[in-house]
């Protein structure tokens, strides 16, 4: 569709811009200390900031104090109606597919212990429609104000499209194999991937505190040292945790060419670092916490080599 064409969707989804997207939010529990060590946990985070009397909580949880959980927000509280319009609106034009696509966060002061929290969001806006390659749609934007005590404590900006999902192709020619996505490889990470070319697992170790890291970072999440080296894992894991991906479909993850449910793990190595791969040797549904796994390094394609974990289906 060209950019100039007349589209009365898109006139009819821009009248909800500055509306409410929730309304009278309150935080289900105030910042508590308990939270901000599972979290810190779940990130392997060790920062002396978030421990302690003085301990204030990780700037990006600013949004985890707002979430209504599993049984939501007291009934008047959270989405506003005009929200739920929005997205009506789009599913009933077809847009009914929906993906998180980024956020972004402000920091206007640290969040404490005893905290009690607050927030308000608006639909900020609302995209022309887009083409993308899952599909074609509308990207929303909201934005919530949070405060602490009734003082401002941040921004957090959650973008999402709301698509039509393009048409899958039947066939594809022989000389097309289907391709993995391709890592991102930036001045921070370049020293892995040259590790991985080499069929060595490299991890980063902060010299002025030891501490170990993964994965690659420009500091020390520990004591904001600069300096680092590395060392070379020894291939010996467990899964810590693990989904398993039914939709949508991949081809290039699955030897069968079908693209059906394959399992993605959190990896914990034998030197206490976690990384996310692929656990190869035993089918999806046979993979379980704790099971012991072995690096191996696999190549997918003429230009990409990845590292991957074996497991035995009696391991």
């Amino acid at each position: 569709m060209p950019a100039d064409a007349p589209d009365p969707l898109y006139d009819r989804l821009t009248a909800y811009a500055g509306r409410p997207a929730a309304t009278a939010g309150t935080g289900k529990d105030p910042v508590n200390l308990p939270m901000i060590r599972h979290w810190c946990e779940a990130m392997g985070d060790t920062s002396p900031a978030y421990r302690g009397p003085d301990a204030v909580a990780p700037p990006t949880m600013l949004q985890a104090w707002t979430m209504g959980g599993l049984t939501g927000h007291p009934h008047g509280t959270g989405r506003s109606a005009a929200y739920d319009e929005l997205l009506g609106l789009l599913d009933g034009a077809g847009y009914t597919s929906v993906v998180a696509t980024d956020c972004e966060q402000e920091y206007l002061r640290p969040l404490r212990p005893g905290d009690l929290i607050t927030f308000d969001a608006a639909i900020e806006s609302v995209s022309r429609r887009k083409t993308t390659k899952l599909g074609t749609g509308y990207f929303v934007t909201t934005r919530m104000d949070v405060l602490a005590n009734g003082e401002p404590a941040g921004t957090h900006r959650f973008r999402i499209l709301k698509y039509r999902p393009a048409q899958r192709r039947t066939a594809r020619p022989a000389e097309e194999p289907p391709l993995r996505p391709r890592p991102v490889i930036n001045r921070d990470n370049a020293g892995f991937w040259s590790g991985v070319a080499e069929h060595r697992l490299l991890i980063q170790r902060c010299t002025g505190c030891a501490t170990l890291r993964f994965p690659w970072l420009p500091g020390c999440n520990a004591c904001a040292g600069q300096e680092w080296d590395t060392v070379e894992a020894s291939g010996e894991g467990t899964v810590f945790s693990h989904v398993v991906m039914h939709h949508p479909s991949f081809p290039a993850f699955d030897p069968s060419g079908e693209g059906g449910p394959y399992a993605v793990a959190l990896i914990e190595l034998a030197e206490g670092v976690r990384i996310v791969g692929n656990v190869v040797g035993v089918p999806y549904d046979k993979v379980r916490v704790g099971l012991p796994v072995r690096l191996e390094f696999l190549r997918t394609d003429p230009d990409l080599e990845l590292p991957v974990f074996r497991a035995s289906e009696g391991g």
